[in-house]
């Protein structure tokens, strides 16, 4: 009986680290295109390019903090906020 207990456990064992692996593989490179957009919106602070006011910093920046705090937060709960909007 031990042996049909441990034939059942390896599937389950392999799904769950399919599923970390996964979940790895995906954090791994969606978080690099984070950093990658964020470093793009990080190229409009050229003052010779562009006409911008500290106003509209302060803002990007809350925006970009709020979207860090509700990812926290749908990572240790359930659900959450999916609709995207901001204006300056």
């Amino acid at each position: 009986m031990s042996a049909n207990s441990t034939v059942t456990e390896l599937p389950a064992k392999r799904a769950t680290s399919s599923k970390r692996d996964k979940f790895v593989q995906l954090a791994e490179n969606r978080t690099v295109n984070a950093i990658k957009a964020i470093r793009v919106i990080g190229k409009l602070g050229n003052p010779s390019a562009y006409d911008y006011s500290e106003a509209d910093v302060k803002k990007i920046a809350a925006a970009l903090i709020r979207e860090v705090e509700l990812l926290k937060a749908r990572m240790t709960t359930k659900g959450g906020r999916e609709t995207v909007e901001f204006k300056l």
